[in-house]
């Protein structure tokens, strides 16, 4: 019996998810870390208004991730494994001990720079419900015009997301309808994350991390790109710097943790889109979603879950 925790990525966050972290002193600590980190208050990061920067959103998920594991952690309760889509890579390096938390925060405001100026507006990220990674693909390389779209997250076999431009965006999704697709939503993400049109950025933010201390984990790492462990610093450090440029393969990554003994999975606030899937497609095991319940609830049913006092 062994304990994944799972780090949303960008789309997940509404307004005041930092707001509504638990009331705990750990979780306070880490906030007055980060601000003191960046030089910002980051309960500001949240309003609705501050959500339309990239820069606030991804900042924002880290710290959430990393407060809540921290308090996780506190209560006796330390992940085996840990996992996270996109930005959530972040706080799970952090969670599995390969990167000190200051400096993930350093990194990811530098990612989100690049990405926000790479492509300031225009583009963005739609999810696609009921048709596989081939359907998808195929559909993308047969899309007329010189805009085309990219596969950027397989996060379940029949939940594909890709990227674009908007009217390529658009054009895409009514295509995916016409092939037999549930739903095309557009979902709440101004970059065109995961693909090719990052190339320069992650260039960048190689070059710019390259110093950056990382160490190998104490815990189980899961990547982004090939949904595997890593147990290597280095790797862990190209991993949260390319990570932009690369599909997500989030299914391999949760099939990867389940097959390795991984039977109590707890997604960090603010998301609940890795519990639903874990939950539809490993019936077996236990998916929690942090921001549905209470701390002390939370921490009393994983123990239950994995069987320890």
């Amino acid at each position: 019996m062994s304990l994944a925790c799972l780090f949303p990525g960008q789309g997940a966050q509404s307004p005041g998810f930092l707001h509504r972290l638990p009331e705990h002193e750990i979780v306070r600590k880490t906030l007055d870390e980060a601000s003191a980190t960046l030089g910002i208050d980051v309960l500001a990061l949240d309003s609705a208004e501050a959500l339309q920067s990239t820069v606030a959103v991804q900042i924002g998920l880290v710290v959430a991730g990393v407060a809540h594991a921290r308090a996780l952690a506190q209560a006796g309760l330390s992940p085996q494994f840990s996992a996270g889509l996109s930005v959530g890579a972040y706080p799970a390096a952090v969670c599995s001990g390969a990167l000190d938390f200051a400096n993930a925060l350093r990194m990811v405001k530098k990612r989100a720079e690049l990405m926000e100026s790479a492509w300031p507006s225009g583009y963005g990220l739609t999810a696609v419900s009921g048709l596989s990674e081939t359907q998808v693909e195929t559909l993308a390389n047969a899309q007329d015009g010189s805009e085309r779209v990219y596969v950027a997250n397989v996060n379940a076999p029949r939940q594909i997301v890709v990227a674009g431009a908007n009217a390529a965006l658009e054009a895409f999704a009514a295509r995916a309808l016409a092939a037999g697709a549930r739903k095309a939503q557009r979902l709440a993400v101004s970059v065109p994350s995961h693909c090719e049109l990052f190339a320069d950025a992650t260039e960048q933010l190689v070059a710019w991390s390259r110093d950056i201390p990382f160490r190998s984990p104490e815990g189980v790492y899961v990547d982004n790109r090939g949904g595997r462990p890593l147990h290597d610093a280095d790797a862990i450090r190209a991993d949260l710097a390319t990570n932009m440029r690369y599909t997500v393969r989030w299914f391999d990554a949760l099939t990867v943790m389940i097959e390795s003994g991984a039977t109590v999975l707890v997604e960090a606030p603010p998301g609940q889109v890795l519990t639903d899937i874990a939950r539809e497609h490993y019936p077996e095991v236990a998916p929690l979603s942090a921001a549905t319940l209470p701390l002390d609830r939370l921490a009393a049913t994983v123990r239950r879950r994995l069987g320890v006092d």
